[in-house]
C-alpha cells in the first residue's frame, strides 16, 4: 500500500510493472540484463484517486499520461533493477502526492493609493507635453 497523501491510497495490485533493456551505464551487463523499469498506473480507472486530483494529475503528468488516463513512468537511470523500481515508485508518489494538494486561492489585490496618484500625475504630465505641440496663439 502506498500513500502518497494522507486521504489517498494506492493498492499495489493497481500498479503494473515491466522491466526493459536500459541504454546506460552498466558495461557487458547492459546488453543481457533488463534493469529498466517501466510502471503503468491506471489513474483514471483507480478507485483511489478522486476526480479533482486526478484532474490536477492530468495536467501535472503531461506527456507521462495517455489518452485512456493510465500514468507511465520509466526509470532507467540506476544500474539495478531494484534501484530503479524504488525510482519509479519515488517519482509516482511525487507526482499524486503533487495533485493531491489543493490550488492556493489568490488573493486579490487592489491599487495602492500612491499608485494611483503616480498615475495620474504620469498622464498631466505627457498630456501637458502634447499640448505645448499645439499652434502658438497668436
Amino acid at each position: 500500500m502506498i500513500e502518497p497523501a494522507p486521504h489517498i491510497r494506492i493498492n499495489e495490485s493497481e500498479i503494473e510493472e515491466s522491466f526493459v533493456r536500459a541504454s546506460g551505464p552498466g558495461g557487458q551487463n547492459v546488453n543481457k540484463v533488463e534493469t529498466a523499469v517501466q510502471l503503468r498506473f491506471d489513474a483514471k480507472g483507480s478507485d483511489s484517486i478522486p476526480a479533482p486530483v486526478f484532474a490536477r494529475l492530468r495536467r501535472i503528468a503531461g506527456k507521462r499520461m495517455t489518452k485512456d488516463g493510465v500514468l507511465v513512468i520509466t526509470a532507467r537511470t540506476h544500474r539495478t533493477q531494484a534501484r530503479n523500481r524504488a525510482d519509479a515508485l519515488a517519482r509516482l508518489n511525487d507526482l499524486v502526492a503533487r495533485a493531491a494538494e489543493p490550488p492556493k486561492k489568490r488573493k486579490r489585490t487592489g491599487v495602492t493609493p500612491s499608485q494611483k496618484r503616480k498615475r495620474l500625475d504620469a498622464k498631466k504630465q505627457h498630456a501637458h507635453k502634447k499640448s505645448l505641440r499645439g499652434k502658438p496663439d497668436i
